[in-house]
């Protein structure tokens, strides 16, 4: 359903862990071959003069790390060797490592640092990209993890403001509204959206979802008929038929 937002408006509580806690943790559970292989690498990171070496370095350590199922220490440094190359495509792709993380980790602590950590990579990406709305709106939904949901709901705001036909960022703030009550404001937002898009089944279906949450159950059936009839996938379809048996 296009109403979850894979995010948690009152975001994470408490403090994120330290790295070293982390990777003193990891370290308990590695082998002793293994564990000599990975200070020689940190020597080298500590050592290594040329930028090259160190991104080498970092590189060799993700590797190692990400062979032993450590995915949050293997994305860390991946994350330090891309803000030495300073790429776009490196920052993201290290990222969109610590978000892949983030669907399954369940120590709250542990969520929040991988958070921050994507934070920063977005940050330093959006520099060298700075028109990038897709980073932009990662980036919101991430702040709205960490306990920021006023910072989140600013930078999409700021998306739709310089890009108002931007359907992800628009369905996001009407799925927020949504999510704080805000029924009427969701519904508004994808009216005037529609009016330019009357063919967005995603818009259709959240705002058929405003109304059913508002209890406007009639309204929202006739929205989600409607949407159905704009989709192709027959297994789309059903899931709607259910949805709608299942508010009637």
């Amino acid at each position: 359903m296009p109403t979850d937002t894979h995010m948690h408006s009152g975001g994470q509580e408490g403090q994120p862990i330290a790295f070293n806690e982390l990777l003193a943790a990891a370290k308990q559970k590695v082998p002793a071959s293994k564990l000599l292989s990975i200070t020689t690498l940190e020597n080298k990171v500590v050592r290594g003069d040329v930028k090259n070496q160190q991104i080498a370095a970092y590189k060799e350590l993700y590797a190692t790390w990400d062979s032993l199922n450590q995915l949050p220490i293997a994305a860390y440094y991946l994350g330090e060797a891309a803000k030495l190359e300073n790429s776009e495509k490196s920052l993201t792709f290290a990222a969109n490592l610590f978000l892949e993380h983030l669907e399954h980790a369940q120590d709250p602590a542990v969520s929040k640092w991988e958070s921050l950590q994507a934070i920063t990579l977005l940050d330093q990406a959006l520099q060298l990209s700075p028109g990038n709305d897709s980073l932009k709106i990662k980036q919101a939904l991430l702040y709205m993890n960490t306990g920021e949901p006023m910072t989140g709901v600013a930078k999409l705001k700021e998306v739709v403001a310089t890009n108002p036909d931007n359907v992800e960022a628009q369905l996001t703030l009407a799925n927020l509204a949504i999510q704080s009550g805000q029924n009427d404001k969701a519904i508004e937002r994808m009216e005037t959206f529609l009016q330019k898009h009357p063919d967005e089944a995603k818009a259709i279906f959240v705002m058929a979802e405003a109304y059913r949450s508002k209890g406007d159950v009639k309204k929202a059936v006739e929205l989600f008929e409607q949407c159905k009839k704009l989709l192709k996938d027959p297994s789309l379809k059903a899931e709607i038929d259910n949805y709608i048996k299942s508010i009637r």
